[in-house]
């Protein structure tokens, strides 16, 4: 009877022990190019509220820092690619940059960091070989000075890689191989990953799988199976997120690194800004990917827990559109931090709204639309190209959220140019042709917002005018 209630005991601490890894787990990207940012104070109770665990950051901006202090949420900070040029280029700037932004906030009671993150998918090649001769220094300049700061045994530093930097001809794992151009920087920075035991991270996208080609099979795209799945040996791939995982396992493998451990660093679904970006479809994608997860089955070759990071947290309006409009619209919340769809982030299905972020403020309920009477095609496409030019209209066109004639085109310009800019009535004049109204213009999919007080910004503003009141009030007074 001993011995069974003994069994018995080791069994559930064993089950709280991989439920509790499973939770630990699951992290989230917290990118910072939004015109209107919420306060991070409030984000971080969001996170908490939410059992997020993890986070990855971009940058190390002081105020996020300041609010994940003290918040047990493990952090990933990130060092922006345009600052690897000079911190590869002298060790002191690497001392530096982890004196101001590393050891400032490693203390009891400071923010939990777990690695550094040196530069964001430095090798895509969209860019051109920019950072393929720094990245490798700034990696090896970064985990000296974080050796040298005593955080060896803690924080290790890394590079987040997309997953374009292995191939495979066939599109079977087993003939995944590193891009040659970047096989020998390569090697250079997984040795180093392996003195230091540090993992490789890769942001693998179904979505820009789909996106990028017509003739991608759209159901390989998800969780739920395939009429035509991928066979590789004695392995058989029934979605594209585990066949790119394993490709990198043999990408790894036949240079002599199998042993890395691998953590996705990104992986998630736009909302808009593309046809094959919608709610319905990122909802399909999250809760195939978070039930994988929570079976805790990994990947053909790898059959264990994936450590994954959602991409991302919130929708980001000032982020480039160069790789597509969708770039904006990859928060699992909005732009004013409410959840767009129903989640369960441990996988069990249990879908529901995730708790929003608190103390958001609204500016006042108006907006900025086309006067009725202009009606000249020509006007309107030049007042929609300036508007557009000037703000974020990633939400217009066919297939996306906002599929409006060319008058409800404009008036969603007039509106997010107006809202960008604060609401000052003098951004909605467009030479006589826009109007301010206090109805909601919104229809169907198409939601004209209305923008949110930056962080600070409101207190700023309540602080201006008391000392304007204070100031009246004295003068009247005497």
């Amino acid at each position: 009877m001993v011995r069974v209630s003994i069994l018995v005991t080791c069994v559930i601490s064993l089950m709280f022990v991989v439920l509790t890894d499973h939770a630990q787990g699951l992290g989230v990207n917290w990118g910072a190019m939004a015109s209107h940012p919420m306060d991070p104070s409030n984000v971080v109770k969001m996170l908490k509220d939410n059992g997020i665990k993890k986070v990855k950051l971009f940058d190390a901006e002081p105020a996020t820092m300041k609010a994940l202090s003290g918040s047990g949420i493990s952090v990933i900070v990130g060092i922006p690619n345009d600052k690897l040029a000079s911190i590869s280029s002298a060790y002191k700037h690497a001392q530096k940059w982890v004196k101001e932004n590393i050891t400032k906030y490693d203390h009891n009671g400071g923010v939990d960091i777990s690695y550094v993150a040196v530069g964001n998918e430095p090798f895509l090649t969209s860019y051109n070989g920019s950072f393929y001769k720094t990245t490798f220094p700034a990696l090896q300049n970064i985990q000296k000075a974080l050796d040298e700061a005593g955080t060896r045994q803690k924080i290790k530093a890394i590079v987040p890689f997309n997953a374009d930097v292995y191939e495979s001809a066939s599109g079977k794992p087993s003939e995944g191989q590193f891009r040659k151009d970047i096989k020998s920087e390569m090697l250079k920075i997984l040795g180093l990953l392996k003195s230091n035991k540090s993992p490789f991270f890769v942001n693998i996208y179904p979505f820009l799988s789909l996106q990028q080609s017509s003739h991608f099979p759209k159901e390989f795209a998800f969780f739920d199976g395939t009429s035509k799945p991928v066979r590789d040996n004695n392995h058989e791939y029934t979605n594209v997120f585990d066949a790119n995982h394993d490709t990198l396992i043999w990408s790894l493998k036949k240079v002599g690194y199998q042993d890395l451990d691998i953590v996705i660093g990104e992986a998630g679904w736009p909302t808009d800004g593309d046809k094959n970006a919608n709610k319905i479809l990122a909802k399909k994608f999250y809760d195939g990917l978070l039930k994988k997860l929570a079976k805790a089955d990994g990947t053909p070759l790898q059959k264990e827990y994936l450590e994954v990071y959602l991409f991302g947290l919130t929708d980001e309006d000032q982020k480039s559109i160069a790789p597509g409009d969708f770039e904006r619209h990859w928060g699992i919340l909005g732009y004013d931090g409410k959840p767009k769809f129903p989640m369960d982030l441990t996988g069990k299905g249990n879908n529901k709204m995730l708790k929003a972020v608190q103390g958001v403020e609204y500016m006042e309920k108006q907006w900025c639309v086309l006067n009725s009477d202009v009606r000249n095609g020509s006007i309107l496409q030049t007042e929609l190209n300036y508007a557009c030019s000037q703000t974020d209209c990633s939400s217009l066109g066919g297939g996306r959220s906002c599929d409006l004639d060319l008058q409800g085109k404009v008036s969603y310009a007039f509106n997010s140019f107006f809202q960008s800019r604060d609401q000052d009535v003098r951004t909605c004049n467009f030479d006589g042709k826009g109007t301010i109204t206090k109805d909601d213009p919104s229809k169907g999919t198409c939601v004209f917002n209305i923008q949110i007080y930056s962080a600070g910004v409101r207190h700023q503003v309540t602080y201006a005018l008391s000392i304007f009141a204070g100031l009246v009030l004295m003068i009247f007074s005497h």
